[in-house]
């Protein structure tokens, strides 16, 4: 049975485990890892308690088995959500990233978002077509996500009455 719920306390140890996997973290510019003391994942989980519910992060158990993360952040001004998720694995091609990405989508809908976003790198593939499974769509990068580097990354989003 899936549960996702709130990220606690009681699952930093887990989510550090997770950013330490380098095979997690590659697409996103770690491929050793992020590895995080203890004292640095508490003042990561204080602000993300003090943030919510405009930003939110989510704790992805399959039987009791911690598999991964969701997670999303809230630009009110332009009413637009960035989304992440990330799994173990073992966890990967079983339907699980859909739920748990599709929660924080709801959730973020739930919470103001008109629009939630995602930008894979372009070498991941497989989130890419997860990303279209659930009716994101790829497109320019909206001029308030540029900076002066060209993007890396595919620009991803889907709109809440889609």
């Amino acid at each position: 049975m899936m549960e996702i719920k709130e990220t606690t306390a009681a699952d930093l140890k887990s989510v550090q485990r997770l950013w330490a996997d380098g095979d997690v973290m590659k697409f996103v510019g770690f491929a050793d890892g992020l590895i995080k003391t203890d004292e640095e994942m508490k003042d990561w989980y204080r602000w993300i308690e003090t943030n919510r519910p405009r930003i939110n992060h989510y704790s992805i158990f399959e039987d009791g088995v911690y598999c991964g993360e969701s997670f999303y952040a809230i630009d009110a001004a332009h009413r637009s959500a960035a989304l992440d998720i990330k799994l173990f694995g073992f966890a990967r091609g079983r339907g699980i990233a859909a739920a748990g990405l599709s929660h924080a989508v709801e959730e973020a809908f739930r919470n103001g978002a008109q629009t939630v976003w995602v930008d894979p790198n372009p070498q991941n593939t497989k989130a890419i077509a997860l990303y279209q499974r659930l009716g994101f769509v790829q497109k320019a990068f909206p001029a308030y996500l540029l900076s002066e580097e060209e993007p890396i990354s595919v620009y991803m989003e889907r709109k809440r009455d889609e």
